[in-house]
């Protein structure tokens, strides 16, 4: 295809130590005479010569000496149009031929000029390829090699369309630059081609008739040989993305029209270019991909696995980056692979049969799936197979592929409909953590939890005690003006107070304080010593008339903050009654105007970030048709009794650990973990709230526990290299505000003490992997991490952002906090997070794969470091806008996970932070801020609301049981205070 890479084997084998990567074409070789156009059938079947080529059944060679490239179908699956260089052409030509070899091939292209990259239209009338005739009848010139192996790229290359025939020639593209390696949608007839027009060897996607050119790529480096998928949705290719010095030279080189041989991996993406992953990590010449029938697979050739680098196969990968697989076995060169429209044969390029070096020709195999019982090879055994196989680097090679496998499987466990969504208390998360330590024990870890045995752990499992739920006592009543209320018609809020109340009953509108909105509900209510009535969500309009803003309404229509708000303003209690607003005008009497249905009334629930925090004072929902009348003129009374009970369920972390296996030991260990919980059957922490389907967790995070298994595989086979111990975790109840982190960093098991820890590598979210960019969060947590982390990117064949301190809302936070680097890897979020529609069809099996060996490769290095990594207490960053943002901020870390306590447990104080400042320390309990009581991280969020930065406050902590008051300068608002 790139016919400025076009290259001699035997050329290569003499001058090349590392393989020419693109290899899109063979060319420069000595040629043997062809059949010329007209002297009769060329086909000829020949012997299958090696076992292990199951999927060929027989095999046809179409042409027999010389060089001979890119054979591609016709749509009737008769015909295949080629690239071949025979007298009298000096170089490459463009011909068809009949499929079975019936006749000679006859000649497309105009003789004149060099071609390349032929294809046919959907109507099977028309074809498409490159030309450079019409800068000249000749040969373009040679690169100038003075430059050292360096292929041109050629600017005079334009695309033709033509009739099958070569007549009615039409130019499609008219710029000085090379525009080429174009292929057809089935569908439409619409192109996909490589370009340097923008400076760049780009994909370009246009219509049949050369018009509405599109861009498709536009990452530094060569992309290229693209081909539709069957149904034209998606489109395969190869590329390369060099680095550094590499991307230098490879931007001065293509400024002169050069390009110097580099490496290339497939890559897919949907056919606008859209979501583009890496499919391969080879480390290897990979190309020539094109789509299996069911668009589900992928076939190409590569060198991966030849220690030498000049044995060229076929192989299949499906399209998350699994199955891998090796289908030819013959020495030399296999490439170009392309099904037949029908699917039951499959044309290549081979040299299995030359006659002289450097030869090769087109050949038709008739495909099957292998024989029963006989299976593929393993990714490992294929690379094995070759001669003299040496193992393969850390980060690339035979163990990653093998991974995508390993890490698909465990995806698909744990996100089955069969796991429940693993949320807290279920069936499914208890056998999910029954399955992880059976896993760990296959992998070889020792044991490191504080269970001898008991619950189907076998020792590896550390149990906690997480909430799970609000009981409703049976005494919890509601009375209005003397009358009973039935069950059906009041809930009590999840988080209100156990406590008695009665008394006269004030209203206070939506019960909003919000003076840039000009309302306050309160302005002209006694609601201290009163049982305030407030309406449920908020008025449709500030006072001014503006439509209230969705942040707004959010915020004030939150049934914690009029429960706050209500507090602040002396209330005993606060019922909320379902009213909806009044219209401002009406053109009937009110009561004739028909009111939209009561909302739901919620169930009690726990709030996790509540802890074991409450709002202060008893809080009812109430039915509009109990309540309503609470709203007229009149005295009104009322009796609350609220009392409620935290329900809790045993959750374990699964605890493994592999004790270090040099001979020269390090004290200190490394923690690696990933939380294996999500959000059960919604509820609580949806973004589907409707939905009471399983919440899959594919992603979130059945991915980063697959990551954690291939971390532990990758690091027991290496366990000999290990100079510190490795602690792997899979952590429980994250979803609830990292209790299983939080618990480990409390009372670490398994004879593990805190300060032992040297750092903690975090997966969260790694099963999305796109554009082939990791992002690795906690940069700044170690000064060493910039110093690590990017060559371990390298060597694991990925791009990574790397930054930011480490604090976070996953698992590596509590050790953050507790003073440990930190790394936490994530590919990013998506429209699926914490919906039932996060499942394993969509992961990125290859690339989580790859992250796991990355997370190996720097938790085995960190563990070989004689000195630990110097923990940097990084300084709070910058707001990232003023969304959903607070007024001002404290400088802390909140641990979720608190300790039975009402108020804010500190897990954490950033670096030169109003908190540090003020003396507030890590385990200090917040209780009180600015004269209002701290209950939970909601006061505290609604406190840190109305202060503004520079303002100063008292604030209260517990410590150790002595109440200590500090003052607090504010700061900057945070996302998180």
């Amino acid at each position: 295809m790139l016919e400025f890479l076009r290259f001699s084997l035997e050329e290569l084998a003499m001058r090349l130590r590392r393989p020419f990567v693109l290899l899109l074409a063979l060319g420069a070789l000595a040629l043997a005479p062809l059949p010329a156009a007209g002297q009769g059938a060329t086909g000829q079947t020949v012997a299958l010569v090696d076992p292990r080529e199951t999927h060929f059944a027989e095999m046809l060679q179409l042409t027999h000496g010389g060089q001979n490239a890119e054979a591609y179908w016709s749509p009737d699956g008769r015909e295949l149009i080629f690239q071949s260089t025979r007298p009298p052409y000096a170089c490459d030509q463009i011909f068809r031929m009949p499929a079975d070899g019936s006749a000679a091939p006859s000649l497309v292209s105009t003789g004149k000029g060099r071609t390349t990259c032929g294809y046919f239209m959907p109507d099977g009338e028309r074809v498409v390829f490159s030309s450079t005739h019409a800068a000249g009848d000749a040969c373009p010139p040679p690169a100038d090699r003075s430059r050292g192996y360096v292929w041109p790229v050629y600017p005079t290359y334009e695309i033709y369309s033509a009739r099958r025939d070569g007549s009615d020639l039409r130019r499609l593209t008219d710029n000085h630059a090379y525009d080429a390696e174009t292929t057809v949608c089935p569908l439409d007839g619409s192109l996909i081609f490589t370009s340097d027009r923008d400076g760049d060897l780009d994909l370009y996607r246009m219509d049949a008739d050369g018009r509405n050119v599109r861009r498709l790529t536009n990452t530094p480096g060569y992309d290229g040989g693209a081909y539709f998928s069957p149904d034209c949705k998606k489109i395969v290719w190869r590329a390369s993305r060099p680095q550094g010095q590499e991307l230098d030279e490879y931007r001065r080189l293509l400024a002169q029209g050069l390009v110097r041989p580099g490496k290339l991996e497939i890559w897919v993406a949907n056919a606008d270019g859209s979501e583009p992953r890496q499919l391969t990590y080879l480390d290897a010449a990979s190309f020539a991909p094109s789509f299996f029938p069911s668009g589900k697979r992928v076939i190409f050739s590569s060198n991966y696995g030849d220690p030498k680098e000049r044995e060229f196969e076929l192989w299949a990968v499906n399209l998350d980056g699994t199955g891998l697989e090796r289908l030819t076995y013959s020495p030399g060169f296999d490439g170009f692979p392309m099904f037949s429209p029908d699917g039951t044969r499959l044309a290549f390029v081979s040299n299995r049969r030359q006659q002289k070096p450097g030869e090769s020709d087109v050949f038709v195999a008739r495909w099957q799936h292998a024989p029963a019982g006989i299976s593929a090879p393993s990714p490992a055994a294929a690379a094995a197979s070759w001669p003299a196989a040496s193992a393969a680097p850390h980060g690339s090679g035979a163990a990653g592929a093998a991974g995508a496998d390993n890490f698909l499987t465990t995806v698909r466990w744990l996100a089955d409909d069969a796991r429940e969504g693993r949320g807290l208390g279920s069936r499914g998360l208890e056998d999910a953590s029954r399955w992880l330590a059976e896993r760990f024990q296959e992998i070889g870890l020792e044991p490191a939890g504080d269970r001898s045995g008991g619950g189907g752990g076998g020792g590896y499992l550390q149990a906690f005690a997480a909430p799970v739920g609000v009981v409703v006592e049976p005494r919890t009543a509601v009375s209005l003006d003397g009358s009973p209320l039935a069950a059906a018609d009041f809930r009590p809020a999840g988080f209100a107070a156990s406590a008695d109340a009665a008394g006269d009953v004030v209203a206070a509108g939506y019960g909003i304080t919000a003076p840039e909105l000009g309302i306050d509900d309160y302005a002209a209510v006694a609601a201290a010593g009163k049982i305030v009535v407030v309406r449920r969500f908020t008025p449709p309009a500030s006072a001014a008339g503006a439509p209230l803003a969705a942040e707004a309404a959010r915020r004030y229509g939150e049934l914690r903050y009029k429960a706050y708000n209500a507090r602040q303003h002396g209330a005993r209690a606060l019922i909320v009654v379902d009213l909806p607003a009044a219209p401002a005008t009406a053109p009937a009497p009110a009561a004739a105007l028909p009111l939209p249905p009561d909302a739901p009334l919620p169930e009690p629930a726990v709030d996790p970030a509540a802890s074991a925090g409450d709002a202060g004072i008893p809080v009812v929902l109430v039915t509009r048709a109990a309540g309503a009348h609470q709203f007229a003129a009149g005295s009104h009374r009322a009796a609350l009794s609220v009392h409620l009970s935290l329900r809790t369920t045993p959750a374990v972390n699964v605890v493994g650990v592999l004790r270090a296996g040099a001979a020269e030991r390090l004290p200190g260990a490394v923690v690696v973990g990933a939380h294996y919980d999500h959000l059960g059957m919604g509820g609580h922490g949806s973004l589907a709230p409707e939905s009471h389907a399983a919440h899959h967790g594919a992603d979130d995070n059945a991915s980063g526990v697959a990551a954690l298994l291939e971390v532990a595989r990758r690091l027991a086979a290496q366990r000999g290299e290990l100079r510190r111990d490795v602690y792997l975790v899979a952590f429980s109840g994250e979803e609830e505000g990292v209790l299983g982190s939080t618990t480990f960093t409390r009372r670490p098991p398994g004879g593990l003490r805190l300060g032992d820890v040297v750092a903690m590598l975090n997966m969260d979210m790694v099963g999305r992997l796109r554009g082939n960019l990791l992002s690795i969060l906690g940069g700044e947590s170690a000064a060493e991490w910039r110093e690590l982390v990017p060559p371990a990117c390298a060597r694991a064949l990925l791009g990574c952002t790397l930054g930011g301190d480490g604090y976070g809302p996953s698992d590596h936070s509590p050790f953050y906090a507790a003073g440990v680097p930190v790394l936490h890897f994530f590919t990013g979020t998506h429209e699926d997070y914490h919906k039932p529609s996060d499942t394993a069809d969509k992961i990125n099996a290859a690339g989580g794969a790859q992250v796991a060996l990355l997370v190996a490769d720097l938790a085995r290095e960190v563990a070989g470091r004689p000195q630990r990594l110097a923990y940097k207490s990084a300084p709070a960053p910058p707001p990232p806008g003023d969304a959903r943002s607070y007024g001002a901020s404290l400088g802390t870390v909140p641990d979720y996970a608190g300790d039975g306590r009402p108020g804010v447990l500190v897990g954490g104080v950033r670096s030169g932070g109003p908190a540090e400042r003020a003396g507030i320390q890590r385990g200090d309990l917040l209780v009180e801020l600015a004269g209002t009581p701290i209950r939970d991280i909601y006061d505290f969020m609604y406190v840190l609301r109305a202060a503004r930065p520079g303002d100063t406050a008292k604030a209260v902590v517990d410590r150790g049981g002595r109440r200590i008051e500090v003052t607090v300068t504010y700061g900057t608002s945070q996302r998180a205070p």
